[in-house]
Formats: C-alpha cells, sequence, structure tokens
C-alpha cells in the first residue's frame, strides 16, 4: 500500500463526541472563523428536519442509492448511526482539497476510523467531550422540542453515551465543551498548530 500523502499541504480535520454535545454547532463556528476550511458534507438516509436544507446539512438519499455507492467505492467512511446511514464522497472531499481548503468532517468515531486510515492528507483528530452526562441530557431534551425527537429516541442517544465516550482515547486531541465560544477558539488554535507543522 502507498502511504504518501496526496495532499501536503493539507489537514483533514475531524471533529466526533457524542451526540448533544455540541459539535455541529462548533464545527458551523469554526467554518465562520477560518475561511481555508470547508465542511465536508455528509450523505445520509435519514429524513431532513424542518430546518435542514439538501446539499448545505445533508445529501439526503434513499436507501437505494446509499447502497450503490458503498459497492461503487464512493464512500471515503461510511456508518450506520441510529438507524441511518451517513457516508462521505470521496470526490467531493478530493475536490476540496485540490482547492486548497482544509477538510473538517463532523463524523462519529467509527467514520473516523476509517479516514484515519486514508492518506489524502494530514490527518487532525479532535474528541469533544461535555463537561458532564447531565449536561447532555439537558441538551438533547432541550433539541427535541425544536426537532420532534420523542422521549425513546432520546433515550437511545443517551444509551449510546457511554459508548461514544469509550472511544475519546482513540483521537490525538480530547477538548470539553463547557462553554462553545472557549471550545471553539482551542479547536481553531489546535488547527492553527497543526499547520504550523506542515510546513
Amino acid at each position: 500500500m502507498n502511504n504518501t500523502v496526496v495532499y501536503k499541504n493539507n489537514l483533514l480535520i475531524i471533529i466526533s463526541s457524542p451526540s448533544g454535545t455540541g459539535k455541529t454547532s462548533i464545527c458551523k463556528k469554526i467554518i465562520n472563523q477560518d475561511k481555508k476550511i470547508k465542511l465536508s458534507v455528509s450523505h445520509t438516509t435519514r429524513a431532513p428536519r424542518d430546518n435542514e436544507i439538501n446539499g448545505i446539512d445533508y445529501f439526503f438519499t434513499s436507501i437505494e442509492k446509499f447502497n450503490r455507492k458503498i459497492i461503487d467505492q464512493s464512500f471515503l467512511e461510511y456508518a450506520k448511526v441510529f438507524g441511518n446511514y451517513y457516508g462521505t464522497s470521496k470526490k467531493n472531499v478530493k475536490e476540496i482539497l485540490s482547492k486548497d481548503f482544509d477538510v473538517l468532517f463532523d463524523i462519529d468515531w467509527q467514520g473516523a476510523s476509517q479516514i484515519s486510515k486514508s492518506n489524502l492528507a494530514k490527518l487532525v483528530s479532535i474528541f469533544i467531550v461535555p463537561p458532564s452526562r447531565d449536561v447532555v441530557l439537558e441538551r438533547l431534551e432541550k433539541r427535541s422540542k425544536e426537532t420532534g425527537d420523542d422521549y425513546e429516541a432520546i433515550q437511545k442517544r443517551m444509551l449510546e453515551y457511554e459508548h461514544e465516550m469509550s472511544h475519546a482515547n482513540e483521537y490525538g486531541y480530547v477538548v470539553e465543551n463547557g462553554d462553545i465560544v472557549e471550545c471553539t477558539k482551542q479547536v481553531i488554535d489546535i488547527i492553527k498548530k497543526e499547520r504550523i507543522e506542515i510546513i
């Protein structure tokens, strides 16, 4: 296997966390604050929420089309999360890197494990942890009012919480999200440090 890094001056930045830890909000702030970073938009088989736009939040697709992409080996990574499939298009990632941007992935530990085997660019993996389990439950309950998630969906996510947290030690960095502004700053500082080390 050829381990030569293809895009030597760019980063693949992975942000993972248990559900309800605020990673999607952090990713949006990073994109707004650092114009050299583009978000990788995942394909998913789940239905869009009311505030989500196809092609911006996700590429919403059918299970049949998703399976075809798996067979065609179109994904850099894919995983089943809470009963739905999510995947990252190799073509889309290469396109972003070819324009000299770093790529940000808002994905779980399963996807992170697959991308870590990639040789496309230098990997930076960051795991976001909450101040406590109770904070996650509170955030999920608050979010359920906006998304329509029921009690059962929240309980499923809480059952998965410990399992997801057990993968934190697989990441290069672990950052606590007690305050989203401070957490975002710490993540951006890590990215800047990693860029300097490329040179």
